[in-house]
């Protein structure tokens, strides 16, 4: 069954979330600290001080509410969405998938594009926002994708697209090997290609310093990352409790995956902590980390591959199309980790040209011989 969701975050959570940033104890900092021991505390005021006073929960709530939100259950899960069908109907369907810590807010800004061309399907991740939390073990791209597929079935989609940057590039990638007969391509912005001792190719010198950069967060794991991959649980307890606590941790994610010219505002940001502050799923989400699998996702569909200079790191399309039927590459001078809402316009485009590519392709393939 799939029923109509509204969003209405009761009062007094508004209420208790005020209070608690009001009575926020704050630790010190030393002196010209800057980004040496994590996020600067004068932004952090800056960010928690407009949360209370001057960002407005109500005012994005309705507009979140212009867009058609609905919830199932899926594998014993919640699963929220947002279905929006182009004026075409015969209009091929994509799904998007956000990341951590993202959600479905991600591609706000290329709904418009998008829909002229494609019905849109952006679901919440189980354990995220309002298809969250989890209560069980085994929530990995895997077990999502297959709820994915069962989404797609259950709206009535034959063949669709798939498309998603961090998590839901690997989540994407995972249904084009889950339901191949149904997934026309993929696409993603956010392809991490592992060092491979026998590989047999020849790296351009850009390709060897991204190469380099993926060695060195290898070796050393972003503390965020792991924390949440071994202890979710404990995180959580921070974070569900404090408000300044979700901020900081998520902010500055935003700080650092960010384009240097390409920021995301403060009201987005917020709009995106908030989501995670009111449904309590800072360790369900979380612990996406913890189920993680290692390696590279298999995934028969033809591959689209959007790289933008400024994410946490850049293909390198040789080792990528080892593993891939890589079928569309793209490289963006602009934009960072988290493209829908950096470079919509780029990102909108470059998916566009994709999937009409594949959709082309396939009519292609199946036009009766002379």
């Amino acid at each position: 069954m799939i029923d109509p969701f509204r969003i209405a975050v009761p009062q007094t959570d508004l209420d208790d979330l005020h209070d608690r940033l009001a009575r926020t104890r704050w630790p010190n900092e030393v002196a010209d600290a800057g980004r040496d021991f994590g996020f600067p505390l004068p932004r952090l005021r800056e960010l928690a001080e407009y949360w209370r006073t001057g960002y407005d929960w109500r005012e994005h709530e309705t507009r979140l509410n212009e867009l058609p939100h609905f919830h199932t259950e899926i594998d014993g899960q919640r699963v929220h969405f947002v279905h929006v069908r182009s004026a075409k109907p015969d209009a091929l369907a994509l799904i998007l998938t956000h990341g951590w810590p993202g959600s479905f807010l991600e591609f706000l800004d290329v709904i418009e594009p998008l829909s002229r061309d494609f019905h849109l399907v952006i679901p919440s991740i189980p354990g995220f926002g309002f298809s969250g939390p989890t209560h069980e073990r085994g929530w990995d791209i895997h077990r999502i994708a297959r709820a994915w597929a069962e989404l797609m079935r259950r709206l009535g989609y034959e063949r669709y697209g798939a498309q998603g940057g961090d998590f839901g590039a690997g989540i994407s990638m995972a249904l084009g090997a889950v339901a191949p007969e149904r997934v026309v391509g993929v696409h993603v912005n956010y392809l991490p290609t592992r060092p491979d001792p026998e590989a047999e190719v020849t790296l351009t010198p850009i390709e060897q310093a991204r190469l380099d950069t993926v060695r060195q967060l290898m070796a050393n794991r972003p503390p965020y990352q792991a924390l949440q991959a071994a202890t979710p649980q404990t995180i959580g307890y921070a974070l569900t409790d404090s408000p300044v606590g979700q901020l900081a941790w998520i902010a500055e994610r935003f700080d650092q995956w960010t384009g240097p010219d390409t920021p995301v505002d403060d009201e987005r940001i917020l709009t995106d902590v908030a989501l995670y502050w009111f449904t309590a799923t800072a360790a369900s989400s979380a612990r996406l980390h913890h189920a993680q699998s290692r390696g590279a996702v298999a995934c028969p569909a033809p591959l689209g591959v959007a790289v933008f200079a400024h994410d946490i790191t850049q293909s390198v399309r040789p080792l990528a199309q080892r593993h891939y039927d890589i079928a569309h590459w793209s490289e963006f001078d602009r934009g960072g980790h988290f493209a829908a809402m950096e470079v919509p316009d780029l990102l909108a485009a470059d998916v566009r040209t994709f999937f009409l590519e594949r959709l082309a392709a396939d009519s292609e393939r199946t036009r009766p011989t002379p």
